[in-house]
């Protein structure tokens, strides 16, 4: 197995004219790379993309105080989960923090931190085979307010096109811009193009059970080489749930989020590839979350804002379907914004996707020309699920939704699930309605858990209790008909399942 090289760092002394460097930049920087000068801000984070379609995308990314995270800071204390009870009970909120970190420490000093810094940000935006036809941005300021983020909305955009991307930073009021950036990413093919296409699927990502030391996840090596044309992230991006620190705060949330996508392996596979983002319940607030809750110092609404409008691509609302093809079409499920609380008694009110969400689902299933209707959703529909666990449409306490979409989504060809959330891989086929399910399994080899390998059920097709992915293929045969092949694979991209659709 070939694995990329971690992103280089490229140094273009400040002395050369502005003309010089960006000519530079277009021609000797690879994408995914640096291009580092002599102060700040960089961009340590790279970049991120959302909500590709045929004609437009949106641009996440940051200004940093440094071109990398802090490898060699303090590691935080090992405090427990219920210290937030004992902070909420006796104070002050600066404890939050505080009790987190060794005597005398501050948070931009330890393991992973990667802080921001105000700049202004510059886009450049061009398809890769015509660098001719770039289209550029005004400067944009960045501010500690919305931690130092910045996007931009690209319209007018054309279908099926692999774009590059250029970023430039530069001290706010100043000219020359200290350091730059370069991406990637692909709009949707318009539903008339029948070639093939190729997609992956992961979930259950953090920085304290990643698999690759500082470098990352090992999972991003292989899917690098796949080519995807595009990735969903089912949730569970980070937990802020998990200690090291415990985010009790917006200010330990925000150092989760630059933390993870500082570590190089993942901000280079991001900074490259279309990707849709889903939100659960650890990136929401705390685990099985649902609106007025609090963790910490942090409301589930402050949550939702920091997930929907701050650190990953902005859309309201955040459901969504896109057609990539002549034969895929793909769902984007939203799944904390909407829900009733699980303590709710369950029945026709209570729900996870909420009345509006619903309608349009069901309505945009029916229409769908698509012969493959791929629906991607945080948390489990077909399951099974432990008995524990009351917070999806496979658990007793959503019975009533969850046998709804079930029916609908069975009632709609060429219907099929996918889920993350589960810390395990498997395929499902639900014994009444015939729907299938895949759960892609944690995108870590140490993130594993909640369910015993071996424990296999009637709709279990395939079990496996270990991290990788899953990927899909689309494509046409030699006499013209739509072919879907699933397959799950390990952390090293090797197939360990294959299911084919038609079945």
């Amino acid at each position: 197995m070939l694995f990329m090289k971690s992103p280089r760092r490229w140094r273009i002394h400040s002395s050369f004219p502005g003309v010089v460097r960006s000519l530079l930049l277009g021609l000797l920087i690879p994408f995914g790379a640096l291009l580092i000068h002599a102060k700040p801000p960089y961009f340590g984070n790279g970049m991120r993309n959302g909500w590709a379609d045929q004609d437009s995308v949106v641009i996440w990314t940051r200004t940093t105080r440094f071109e990398e995270m802090n490898q060699g800071g303090h590691a935080f204390l090992n405090v427990p989960a219920s210290l937030e009870g004992v902070i909420r009970k006796e104070g002050p909120a600066s404890r939050y923090v505080a009790d987190q970190l060794p005597q005398g420490a501050m948070l931009d000093e330890m393991l992973g931190a990667c802080p921001g810094f105000p700049g202004e940000v510059r886009l450049r935006c061009y398809p890769i085979d015509k660098p001719e036809e770039k289209i550029e941005t005004p400067w944009r300021e960045t501010h500690a307010d919305t931690d130092y983020a910045v996007q931009f909305k690209l319209d007018g955009l054309k279908a099926g096109i692999s774009y590059g991307v250029e970023l430039e930073a530069r001290p706010i009021g100043e000219q020359s811009h200290t350091s730059a950036f370069k991406g990637a990413f692909k709009t949707a093919h318009a539903p008339e193009h029948g070639g093939p296409l190729r997609f992956c699927v992961t979930t259950c990502h953090d920085f304290l059970r990643r698999d690759d030391g500082l470098e990352g996840h090992l999972i991003y090596q292989p899917m690098q080489l796949m080519h995807p044309d595009f990735v969903v992230h089912a949730g569970d991006i980070e937990y802020y749930d998990k200690p090291k620190p415990w985010a009790w705060t917006v200010e330990l949330m925000r150092f989760k989020w630059a933390r993870l996508f500082s570590m190089p392996r993942n901000r280079t596979f991001y900074s490259q590839h279309t990707t849709y983002f889903i939100k659960d319940d650890h990136d929401t607030l705390k685990n099985d979350c649902w609106p007025g809750q609090e963790y910490g110092a942090v409301t589930f609404e402050e949550g939702v804002h920091l997930f929907n409008q701050e650190q990953f691509p902005a859309r309201d609302p955040r459901y969504h379907s896109i057609r990539w093809g002549q034969d895929v079409e793909i769902w984007l499920l939203e799944g904390r914004d909407y829900r009733s609380s699980n303590r709710m008694e369950d029945g026709p009110e209570k729900s996870i996707l909420g009345s509006t969400q619903k309608a349009w689902l069901q309505s945009s299933l029916r229409a769908s020309s698509a012969t493959f209707k791929l629906v991607f959703t945080p948390t489990p529909v077909v399951g099974p699920d432990r008995p524990n666990k009351k917070d999806n449409h496979a658990n007793e306490v959503f019975s009533h939704e969850g046998k709804e979409l079930r029916t609908l989504f069975s009632s709609v060809d060429g219907t099929i699930l996918f889920c993350g959330d589960r810390h395990w891989q498997y395929a499902s086929e639900d014994p009444t309605t015939g729907l299938w399910e895949f759960g892609c399994g944690p995108g870590s080899a140490r993130h594993q858990l909640g369910w015993k390998e071996g424990d296999q059920r009637p709709q279990h097709r395939f079990l496996r209790v270990a991290g990788g992915y899953l990927s899909g293929d689309a494509w046409r045969d030699e006499l013209g008909q739509p072919r879907l092949v699933l397959r799950h694979r390990d952390v090293y991209g090797e197939p360990v399942s294959e299911f084919a659709f038609p079945r």
